[in-house]
């Protein structure tokens, strides 16, 4: 007599569909299509969580360069300043602070400016 495995069967099949929710077509329908379909994606989703990190230094960096150009120095001098003046913050904040700190920055910037000149 043939096994088909019943409950397992049906309760793994229900935990891939689950998982493919919203997808379209035969990637949402059928068994083998779903199963590609979801170890493509975890791929995808591993490989972009680290993506993301490089993306957001990406903005940090290119938010403080426009801050730091308007006050008359470029960004490579300014993170060397930092490292002079023994100031450690991070990117991150940095780019918070010269959007929603403005004079907060600007005391950064004097110090930095003040590490260069000594």
């Amino acid at each position: 007599m043939r096994t088909t495995r019943g409950a397992a069967r049906r309760q793994a099949k229900k935990r891939l569909f689950k998982r493919a929710k919203g997808y379209v077509g035969g990637r949402g329908r059928l068994t083998r299509s779903v199963k590609e379909t979801l170890v493509r994606s975890g791929a995808y989703a591993y490989r972009d969580r680290r993506v993301r990190k490089r993306e957001f230094r990406k903005l940090w960096i290119v938010r403080i360069n426009a801050a730091v150009r308007q006050r008359g120095m470029r960004y490579s001098e300014f993170i060397h300043g930092l490292g002079k003046a023994n100031i450690e913050l991070d990117r991150k904040t940095l780019s918070e602070m010269a959007i929603n700190d403005p004079a907060g920055f600007d005391a950064v910037f004097d110090k930095v400016k003040a590490a260069l000149a000594a």
